[in-house]
């Protein structure tokens, strides 16, 4: 335990001992001093503080001094009780402070109970429940602010951590000031108890034990319960003022004091009419001259400084301001840092910038948090923040995605209108703009809203414009994902994999395969849309065969029979018949007796006329289930699969390439056609 750990629990430990042991008078009169003390120190923090949370230990330390100073109204009264006194420090503020005159001295009590228990005490404890209602109301849209700003790429994720647990922070502080602001008001109420418990008791006490005349008594025992009452209530008074000061400050720039000076001399002019008003009233009342001329004549020195200082103060930071800009030109980091390339843009003309303002109902920024939340789920890589910005080059009505610097896609949309895409058949009735549906291709027309209702009877599927730039984005991204996933990214996989299983990460990296051999097994799964979230899986996988080969081609077949009924509920979609297209014997044994090996990995060398009847044959059978209305798979054997995707992925991207090693031996596979040749 440290000393200022020690120090605290001393500190609280001697509280409970003023509240059960007899202290010596001159021990408490110490305690008294360093009551006012604390308490002053208290205050003049609160007014340095720039915002409240830079005191938040505040609620638990007005508590304890709370406990502290009734602790001495306790070990006090016992003292003036008992032996008739409670020190130099209570005797003093009885003479000394009032005069010696008892009725001076409770009236000057009562006056300062009056100011903290109804002025400051009230306020500070109204001003408590409101900012704590008020802050607990705003979370939820400061927490949407923060994500928004995520979102949009103008803050990181540590930025964004920051200012959410500063949220959070803020809610508990004005939750506990509401609740502490009831410790002043209570310390407040307990001080006028005791000085009447004093002021009676102590009278009986005189007269019955100590055998004092009654008029000797009550003028013995009054100035001591009034100077003990004043000694309570004047740090009491430094901590409610503390109280009202912390709960009523605003973040800004400077202190209490900064701010008060800045802010009442913003205008100078006003010194001036000050001044003058002063003046006016000691020329014309019966106040005299020598009170109000001296201060008329401050008001207007103070008001003529003042005017002067901005000018010069506005000069100054204007040239601090250019000579920081023209070191910072010359600096070669101002060149460096137009280098970044953000991971995913996202860019709109101005006619599409209700989108994405939420004062104008534009919920894009919260569809794209939750496209990289569903994307985390399906693909299972964090998707990089999107930022978003308007272009002016672009047409209004334009938006183009990139991704590393390079446009991905590029899409037009009608804000007052609704996409309908057609069920196949066309009906003239429906009248629009004819398009084509951004993310597949589609055909389809914009239409109003008052063709809305009858599109839809026509069973044609209608979305409104953010669904349809949210679905854009979704499949470009999920297109793109492996682009996304470099080393960096693939660490962090590694990284957070290896808190639930560090002997499985520890046998696969970094030997026998770098993070970079990592990254390339899983950029080649998200290529072929095959999710990589089962880490432990793919990791198990590369552990058994990492040892054998780091040929990340092969790896990564390892890795698609390991993730085999990942991949066939994939494709089942829910049915236990998967229909496919295969690949005839006859072109697998072309393929394998074309395969080239080379120190660098395996390639294949067909024929170009004979790569292209495999093309022409498959483009055949995908054009067939297209017209029966299935999404074509092929189906191949293990030892030529990636060699078939390598022959394939440049014409038919989107067409799945499974082996016969990644179905389940449950699931129902059924040939609707087989890619043959001549």
């Amino acid at each position: 335990m440290s000393g200022r750990d020690l120090s605290v629990v001393v500190g609280v430990i001697l509280i409970v001992a003023m509240l059960i042991i007899p202290f010596p008078t001159w021990l408490l009169s110490i305690l008294i001093m360093l009551n006012i003390s604390l308490a002053l120190l208290v205050l003049l923090n609160s007014m340095n503080m720039k915002e409240p949370l830079q005191f938040s230990v505040f609620p638990s330390l007005l508590l304890l001094l709370t406990l502290y100073r009734l602790g001495l109204n306790v070990s006090t009264t016992r003292a003036i009780l008992t032996h008739g006194e409670a020190g130099g420090v209570v005797e003093t503020f009885g003479h000394f402070v009032v005069g010696g005159n008892v009725i001076v001295g409770i009236v000057i009590f009562i006056i300062l109970v009056i100011i903290q228990f109804i002025v400051i005490t009230k306020g500070s404890e109204r001003v408590s429940e409101v900012a704590a209602r008020f802050t607990l109301d705003a979370m939820p849209g400061k927490q949407m602010s923060i994500d928004a700003d995520l979102n949009a790429g103008m803050i990181s994720e540590h930025e964004a951590k920051e200012r959410r647990e500063k949220v959070s922070r803020e809610a508990d502080f004005y939750g506990a000031m509401d609740g502490a602001s009831k410790f002043v008001k209570g310390d407040a109420i307990a001080g006028i108890i005791i000085v009447m418990i004093n002021l009676i008791f102590g009278i009986i006490v005189g007269v019955t034990q100590l055998g004092l005349p009654i008029a000797e008594a009550a003028k013995h025992f009054s100035l001591l319960t009034v100077g003990d009452g004043i000694v309570s209530q004047l740090p009491a008074l430094l901590i409610s003022t503390a109280t009202g000061i912390v709960v009523t400050r605003a973040a800004s720039e400077g202190n209490l004091g900064t701010d008060i000076t800045g802010q009442l001399m913003a205008y100078p002019k006003m010194l001036y009419i000050t001044g003058g008003t002063i003046f006016i009233l000691g020329l014309f009342t019966p106040i005299e001259d020598i009170l109000t001329i001296p201060i008329a004549g401050l008001l207007v020195l103070g008001g003529y400084m003042f005017s002067r200082v901005p000018k010069q103060d506005m000069t100054e930071i204007q040239e601090m301001e250019e000579e920081i800009q023209t070191d910072e030109m010359k600096k070669p980091e101002s060149v460096v840092s137009l280098l970044n390339v953000d991971p995913i843009e996202f860019e709109f003309g101005y006619g599409l910038i209700p989108l994405a303002d939420s004062n104008q109902g534009g919920d894009l920024l919260d569809r794209i948090v939750m496209i990289r939340r569903q994307l985390a789920i399906e693909l299972g890589l964090v998707i990089p923040v999107v930022r978003i910005r308007d272009n002016i080059q672009l047409q209004p009505n334009e938006y183009r995605l990139k991704i590393k610097g390079s446009e991905m896609a590029r899409g037009e949309l009608l804000l007052d209108h609704y996409l309908a895409m057609s069920p196949g058949i066309d009906d003239d009735s429906i009248e629009g703009i004819d398009t084509v549906e951004p993310s597949f291709g589609l055909p389809a027309k914009w239409i109003t809203e008052e063709v809305k209702e009858q599109a839809e009877i026509f069973g044609y599927t209608v979305v409104d414009p953010p669904s349809v730039v949210s679905t854009h984005i979704t499949e470009v991204i999920k297109n793109n994902a492996h682009e996304l996933l470099g080393r960096q990214e693939t660490k962090q996989l590694i990284d957070h994999l290896k808190e639930s299983y560090p002997i499985l990460v520890e046998e696969v990296t970094p030997n026998p395969l770098t993070v970079g051999e990592i990254q390339k097994v899983l950029g080649k799964l998200l290529r072929e849309n095959v999710s990589v979230r089962n880490l432990p899986i793919i990791f198990e996988t590369l552990a058994d065969f990492g040892k054998v080969t780091i040929d990340t081609d092969l790896l990564t077949e390892y890795v698609r029979q390991a993730l085999a009924r990942q991949i066939t509920n994939q494709y089942r979609a829910g049915g236990q018949t998967i229909r496919v297209v295969t690949v005839s014997g006859k072109i697998e044994k072309l393929i394998v007796d074309n395969i080239q090996q080379t120190e660098h990995g395996n390639y294949l060398a067909l024929d170009p006329s004979v790569s292209q009847s495999i093309l022409e044959s498959l483009a055949t059978q995908v054009e067939q289930l297209s017209i029966m209305e299935q999404s074509p798979i092929v189906l191949c054997s293990p030892a030529v699969r990636m060699y078939v995707r390598q022959l394939t992925e440049r014409y038919f991207p989107q067409i799945p390439i499974l082996s016969y090693n990644e179905l389940e031996a449950n699931v129902e596979v059924q040939s609707v056609g087989v890619v043959n040749i001549d």
